[in-house]
């Protein structure tokens, strides 16, 4: 396995052992963002693990929960990695389970590589975009064997086309009018159509493993919240395509925001 793959799997299986300290709490230390978003001290506890392993490689970090540098210094990064140490807080909060840790690391704004962990169950996604290859495993405990990891792990694909039941990922914390008009515009193409519910950065590993056809995201995201996703779907052949630019989703923009966007083959 590639070295920064390595690390960044030890990272979130460790990242996701932190969480579940604070999940097994009664109170999760839930602030609120300005923006209203809700922060956990679980979310703080997985950043400072996950920094700890990521620092030590030779690449800057971007990551939802430290202040990340203006872009004028951010801009002749070649190569950094993009983290969300908890995605789907809200998801957490509700404590359905729902939530992951999201690594990535790219390249000229393109991901090489991605790490997506569930903390409550163990299941852990691993890509090697340039190898055009994701991985599935599940694991006993918040640890990992990177000597038989692979041993452990099964490749996963997308679905294959099929013409008369299409199943879409749709958010369980944010479905958008222009997501329900998507929605809308395939009925007049399938005979059925499925909605799949799904919590942060599951919706793409969902698409990547063939339990749902295409994700649209029609909503706000940030660079963090999908980074990792994209490499996995890649790996496996999908596209992560802009509604902006009709192009993949680049990384290390400007402005850390991300257009709106589809996921399909």
């Amino acid at each position: 396995m590639n070295t920064n793959l390595k690390i960044a799997v030890q990272a979130a299986v460790h990242g996701g052992e932190e969480i579940m300290k604070i999940y097994q709490l009664e109170d999760l230390g839930v602030e609120y963002k300005e923006d209203d978003s809700p922060l956990t001290l679980a979310d703080k506890m997985s950043n400072d693990v996950i920094i700890s392993y990521l620092e030590n490689t030779e690449f800057p970090i971007i990551s939802e929960e430290i202040k990340n540098l203006d872009f004028s210094e951010r801009k002749d990064w070649e190569t950094c990695w993009i983290v969300d140490p908890l995605d789907g807080t809200k998801e957490f909060v509700k404590r359905n389970g729902e939530f992951t840790v999201n690594i990535a690391l790219v390249k000229k704004g393109k991901p090489l590589l991605g790490v997506i962990y569930v903390p409550v169950t163990k299941e852990l996604y691993y890509a090697d975009v340039v190898k055009k290859k994701t991985l599935k495993s599940v694991l006993s405990d918040h640890k990992v064997d990177l000597e038989n990891l692979a041993s452990n792990s099964a490749e996963i694909k997308p679905s294959s086309s099929n013409q008369e039941l299409v199943k879409i990922v749709g958010s369980r914390s944010h479905m958008s009018k222009p997501t329900e008009d998507y929605v809308d515009s395939l009925k007049r193409d399938y005979k059925k159509v499925e909605i799949v519910s799904k919590g942060s950065s599951l919706k793409f590993c969902l698409v990547a493993e063939g339990k749902a056809d295409v994700y649209p995201r029609y909503a706000p995201t940030m660079e963090w919240d999908t980074a990792a996703g994209q490499a996995i779907c890649e790996a496996v052949g999908l596209k992560v395509i802009s509604n902006e630019t009709n192009q993949p989703l680049l990384y290390n923009k400007e402005n850390l925001l991300n257009p709106w966007f589809l996921v399909s083959k």
